[in-house]
């Protein structure tokens, strides 16, 4: 059987053919899929570059290609493109047996509006919340109320149409946008660690004894991931005696507000934005030179960021929003955009030497859930029902 997979991943394309990314999901990750699935077409938008960037790695190998789309970024180019796109995500699953939108995805809605009037099965891979990523403070544009609305609509409408749905969180996502009810469901996460990605030990409390770095991961394309909030902490934290600084791992076009937001605070000197690492043992030496974890997110699904921290035995703060009160315990959360309570709970568990022990063990023996082979294991079951489900209605679809 043939799989045709949608993302909203951006590649890009050497003019030998090949497909290449800076981040995941690469290769391995679309190979998943093959426990199931004699070939997999990844739907994605693809960009024609001269050469890959020294840390890209390919998307595309054997029994995966990647089936490009018209190219865009932000709302205005996908409406201006928006009759081609559809044409090509249309056309790219004319002879797929089997269709997995990832959502929330402009191309997923457009395949899913076509599916539907066909009469066509597809399922879902649910890995993020559109009503919180485009919750007020997130993104600035004047149509994001409507914008909020028409893409929380259409997600509850695509779980509710799907054959299969398989949620990145345990419960957050599943208690929004419920499957059918006639549908399997499945909570299974797209983090998975291997091996490496863990320490064989938590640390201990004098390991706590004079904590002085926090480490944040994250885009800084939108302001998702709430640093304006911990900047504006980390300025509380100062100003109240504690030697703190912050170390930010991640890249996008607000980081020159951010850095001058930092100037304001008085905190600039306490704050190194790193720019955007390599996955694996770049982002894994940042965390094991820090002492905590925060993420204030705005919006999350389940937050790969923090499960990897958690698996290197960091202590964690971070936000009651999407799959993160699913990892942390109650007191390690706060509210969005709280800079005070955000302030408080770090306060409190970095003068805490026992208490960021404790959490250091508890973090990592919850990280240990989200191991390659469990996972792996669990998303094969779902690809299998996808593919049994799929076959089943195909026949009547086809003569509709």
């Amino acid at each position: 059987m043939r799989v045709a997979v949608t993302t909203e991943v951006r590649f890009l394309r050497t003019p030998d053919g090949a497909v290449w990314t800076r981040i995941p999901p690469a290769y391995r990750a679309w190979t998943g899929y093959l426990s199931a699935f004699d070939t997999v077409r990844v739907v994605a938008r693809v960009a024609d570059v001269a050469v890959p960037d020294d840390d890209a790695v390919r998307v595309d190998g054997p029994g995966v290609q990647v089936w490009p789309v018209p190219y865009y970024l932000g709302p205005r180019q996908y409406l201006l493109r928006r009759a081609r796109i559809r044409r090509s995500v249309t056309a790219a699953v004319t002879d797929a047996d089997a269709v997995i939108l990832r959502v929330p995805s402009p191309i997923g809605t457009l395949l899913a509006s076509a599916l539907d009037r066909q009469g066509r099965p597809y399922a879902v891979e649910v890995i993020g919340d559109p009503y919180d990523l485009l919750a007020p403070g997130t993104i600035r544009h004047p149509l994001r109320p409507m914008l909020r609305n028409l893409t929380t609509a259409n997600l509850r409408r695509q779980c509710h149409n799907a054959v299969a749905a398989a949620y990145v969180t345990e419960r957050a996502l599943q208690s929004r946008y419920p499957a059918g009810r006639m549908a399997p469901s499945f909570g299974v996460s797209d983090v998975d660690l291997d091996d490496v990605s863990y320490v064989p030990y938590p640390r201990t409390a004098d390991r706590f004894r004079a904590p002085d770095t926090l480490v944040s991961v994250g885009s800084l394309e939108q302001m998702y991931k709430g640093i304006d909030t911990l900047l504006e902490a980390l300025a509380i934290l100062v100003r109240s005696g504690l030697s703190l600084r912050l170390v930010h791992v991640g890249a996008g076009r607000f980081r020159p507000l951010l850095e001058q937001l930092a100037v304001r605070l008085g905190v600039a000197d306490r704050v190194t934005f790193t720019g955007w690492l390599s996955p694996g043992d770049a982002i894994r030496r940042q965390f094991d030179a820090a002492d905590l974890f925060v993420m204030p997110s705005r919006t999350e699904g389940l937050p790969r960021a923090l499960v990897e921290a958690m698996a290197r035995g960091l202590p964690a703060i971070g936000s009651a929003v999407g799959g993160i009160p699913e990892l942390l315990r109650a007191e390690h959360l706060v509210a969005p955009d709280d800079p005070v309570r955000l302030a408080d709970a770090i306060r409190r568990l970095v003068t805490d030497p026992d208490r960021m022990a404790a959490a250091s063990t508890r973090n990592l023996a919850r990280a240990r859930d989200f191991s390659a082979e469990e996972l792996t294991r669990r998303r094969a079951a779902y690809y299998r029902l996808v593919a049994g489900a799929s076959r089943q209605r195909l026949p009547a679809s086809a003569t509709s």
